[in-house]
C-alpha cells in the first residue's frame, strides 16, 4: 500500500485535473469560441443560468464593455506623463475619452450584440473564383475537367509552375484518349481569360504580356513598346538601363518613359490579391483609453456570456440528498467549475492586458516606432504566472485602443541590439523602414542597402537581408519597382 500522504496528493491531482483542463481550454479560446462554449454549457447544464441581466451595465461610449469603475488606471512613465487638459478634468467620471473602433452591428442584429457570427466576412479564394467563372462557359465535360486541373495547379501568386502534361496521369478513365498538347493549350488559354489578367502565366514575361494584351484603354503604340520590353529586354528594365533600352528600341525618351510606367503599373503576382485576408471583425476582450493622464484597461465583459450557479436548483438538489456520484451531482460539480473558470479567464486576461499596457505606454503615446521589445517571460514574472498561461492569454485576444485594434501578441516583439548598447523591437524597425520609404524621393527610391545605411546612422545595425525581409513584410516593393520617372 502506498504512503497515505502520497495517495492523498494523487487523489487531489485527479480531482483537480478536469477543472484545470477546462480552465486551460477556456483561456486559450478566442472571444467568439469562448462565447459559443459557455452558451452551450448554459443550454445543457440545468445548474447554470445566464447572469447577463443581473450584471450588464455598459460603459457609456464603449459598446458592450464593463462599467468604468472596473477599469484599471496605469500611471504613465514620469518622463512622458502629460498634463491633463481642462476638458478631461471637467468631464463626468463615467465618460471615457475614446469610444473605440468598434464595429457597428448589422441591421437586424439583436441589441445585446450576441449574434457575433454576422460580424465576420469572407471572400472567395482564387481557385474558387476561377471555378465559378468556368461555370459561365458552355464546355464539354472533358474540356471543363482539363481547365479545372489547371486551376487547381496554380500557385498562390497565380502562376502555373508545372508542365501541362504532368497535371494528370494518362491512364485516368475520364481521358480516353489522353489529352494532347493542343487540348492542354486550349484549356490554358481559357483559364488565362478568367477574372484577373495574368493568372495562369508560366513565367513573369507571360504574366505581364497577358496584362498588357488586356490593357485596351492604353495607346497602341505605348502598349506595343511595352510588350517588346517585356518579351525581349525585361532584364534591362530591372536594372533601370534606360540608355540601353532607348538604343535597342530606337524610341524617344517620352515613349520609353510611358512604356516603362505602364509596365510598372502591372501586377507581377496577380494571384496574391486573393490571398489578402478579408476584413474580419473581431470581438475585443478589453478596451484601452486615457483617463486623467493615465492609461486604463476596461474589460469587455458584456460582449461575453455570463454564467452563474442556479441557486434554486442547487438548493433543491442538496435537500434531495442524492448520491454525490449521480449524474446530477456531476453536472452540479461541472457547473461550479465552469463559473469559477469563466471568472478566472476574465481575471487572467485583464491582468495580462494591464501588464502589457504598463510596459508599452510609449507605444500608446507615440505609435509603432516606440514599441519596446517585450518577452512573455517579463509579463509572466510580473504577474507570478507560468509563461504558458501568459501565452494562452495573448493568442486570439484583442484590445481596442486609440491607435486601432491589436491582438495582445502584437506587443511582444523580439529584441534587436543598437550601436549604443540599448535595444529596440523588430516592430519598431519595421515602422522606421515604412517612414523612410514614405519620405523618399519617388524618382530615387531607397534601395535595401540605403535603408540599411540609414538605420545604421540611427544606431540600428542590421544585415541587408534582414532589412529586405522586413521590407517584404511591409508589402513594400523593391526600389526598382517603386521608381517613378
Amino acid at each position: 500500500m502506498g504512503h497515505p500522504t502520497q495517495e492523498l496528493r494523487l487523489r487531489q491531482q485527479m480531482t483537480l485535473a478536469p477543472r484545470l483542463q477546462q480552465s486551460v481550454k477556456l483561456l486559450q479560446m478566442s472571444a467568439l469560441e469562448f462565447t459559443t462554449a459557455v452558451e452551450h454549457a448554459l443550454a445543457t447544464n440545468p445548474f447554470l443560468e445566464d447572469g447577463d441581466e443581473q450584471d450588464a451595465e455598459p460603459t457609456p461610449g464603449f459598446p458592450g464593455s464593463a462599467p468604468a469603475s472596473h477599469g484599471s488606471n496605469i500611471d504613465p512613465p514620469s518622463e512622458h506623463k502629460p498634463t491633463p487638459t481642462s476638458d478631461a478634468e471637467d468631464a463626468p467620471p463615467d465618460a471615457p475619452t475614446y469610444s473605440g473602433d468598434y464595429p457597428t452591428p448589422p441591421s437586424g442584429m439583436s441589441g445585446d450584440g450576441k449574434d457575433l457570427g454576422q460580424w465576420a466576412s469572407a471572400s472567395l479564394s482564387m481557385r474558387e473564383r476561377l471555378s465559378l467563372d468556368l461555370g459561365n462557359y458552355h464546355l464539354q465535360p472533358r474540356d471543363r475537367l482539363l481547365a479545372e486541373f489547371i486551376v487547381d495547379a496554380l500557385d498562390d501568386d497565380g502562376y502555373l509552375r508545372v508542365p501541362l502534361a504532368t497535371l494528370c496521369s494518362a491512364d485516368r478513365p475520364e481521358f480516353s484518349p489522353p489529352p494532347d498538347d493542343a487540348e492542354w493549350t486550349t484549356a490554358l488559354r481559357l483559364v488565362q481569360q478568367l477574372d484577373a489578367p495574368g493568372l495562369g502565366a508560366r513565367d513573369l514575361t507571360e504574366c505581364l504580356s497577358l496584362q498588357l494584351a488586356a490593357a485596351r484603354t492604353v495607346a497602341p503604340s505605348t502598349r506595343d513598346l511595352a510588350l517588346r520590353i517585356v518579351r525581349e529586354h525585361l532584364d534591362r528594365l530591372g536594372k533601370n538601363d534606360c540608355v540601353g533600352l532607348r538604343r535597342l528600341l530606337d524610341c524617344s525618351d517620352e515613349a520609353l518613359r510611358d512604356a516603362c510606367a505602364l509596365i510598372r503599373s502591372l501586377d507581377p503576382k496577380p494571384g496574391a490579391r486573393y490571398s489578402a485576408e478579408a476584413p474580419v471583425y473581431v470581438v475585443p476582450d478589453v478596451f484601452v483609453d486615457k483617463w486623467h493622464a493615465r492609461w486604463r484597461v476596461l474589460p469587455n465583459r458584456n460582449a461575453m456570456p455570463h454564467a452563474r450557479l442556479h441557486h434554486t436548483y442547487a438548493d433543491l438538489f442538496r435537500r434531495a440528498r442524492l448520491d454525490d456520484r449521480s449524474p446530477m451531482a456531476q453536472e452540479l460539480q461541472e457547473a461550479r467549475w465552469l463559473v469559477r473558470n469563466v471568472e478566472q479567464r476574465y481575471t487572467t486576461i485583464q491582468r495580462v492586458a494591464e501588464a502589457i499596457v504598463k510596459r508599452q505606454q510609449t507605444f500608446f503615446e507615440y505609435g509603432e516606432v516606440a514599441l519596446r521589445p517585450l518577452m512573455l517571460r517579463e509579463v509572466a514574472d510580473d504577474l507570478d504566472m507560468h509563461e504558458s498561461t501568459v501565452s494562452r492569454a495573448t493568442v486570439g485576444k484583442y484590445m481596442v485602443t486609440p491607435r486601432g485594434v491589436f491582438e495582445f501578441r502584437h506587443f511582444f516583439s523580439r529584441e534587436l541590439a543598437t550601436e549604443s548598447g540599448g535595444s529596440c523591437s523588430a516592430a519598431a524597425v519595421r515602422a522606421l523602414i515604412k517612414e523612410m520609404v514614405d519620405a523618399e524621393d519617388p524618382t530615387m527610391p531607397l534601395s535595401d542597402v540605403a535603408l540599411t545605411q540609414q538605420l545604421a546612422a540611427s544606431g540600428i545595425l542590421l544585415a541587408r537581408r534582414t532589412v529586405s525581409k522586413y521590407r517584404g513584410q511591409l508589402r513594400v516593393p523593391p526600389a526598382e519597382l517603386r521608381r517613378q520617372h
